[in-house]
């Protein structure tokens, strides 16, 4: 698994509770799953955010990564991305770990590990892939109990069960 060796700093984790906002407002407006992504620039500034839009767009793609990125390339205008980092609140899959590469972000922080469909390093080390051209700083479990519980008690109440 390639991840970072370093602690979450301060701003890594204030970050993170700005995409877990946003993961939460999409669960609560639209019902959607909640992830949420924010891209930041080497300044600080937000070039983009994002949440699941899958179920609203009827979009397989719509992915919080995916909205957060579109959105910071419309804002930048450029599809390159350079030192940029990509908060989101769940490992990303194979989907999005390739659009990151291809946006050449540079780093990567994120919440909750993916057992099932991580490309970050749990099921697949896309962004670390020594055949890519570029490859994505990572930093994963940022807030991991947090973004965890939140996306396990959405799929409990969608089964009728009662949250953790």
């Amino acid at each position: 698994m390639h991840l970072a060796e370093t602690d979450p700093s301060a701003l890594d984790v204030a970050w993170m509770r700005h995409a877990l906002a946003l993961a939460e407002r999409a669960e609560r407006e639209d019902n959607e799953i909640p992830v949420g992504a924010v891209v930041v620039g080497a300044d600080g500034e937000v070039l983009g955010e994002g949440s699941n839009r899958n179920i609203s767009d009827c979009d397989p793609s719509a992915h919080a990564e995916i909205v957060a990125l579109r959105e910071a390339g419309r804002r930048v205008g450029n599809h390159r991305l350079l030192g940029t980092t990509l908060y989101v609140t769940l490992e990303p899959c194979a989907m999005c770990a390739m659009a990151i590469v291809h946006a050449r972000v540079g780093r990567v922080v994120f919440g909750a590990f993916d057992p099932k469909t991580g490309a970050a390093g749990s099921v697949f080390d896309l962004l670390a892939d020594p055949r890519h051209n570029h490859r994505v700083q990572v930093l994963g479990g940022v807030l991991a109990g947090e973004a965890g519980t939140r996306l396990t008690n959405y799929f409990r109440r969608k089964r009728g069960k009662a949250p953790i």
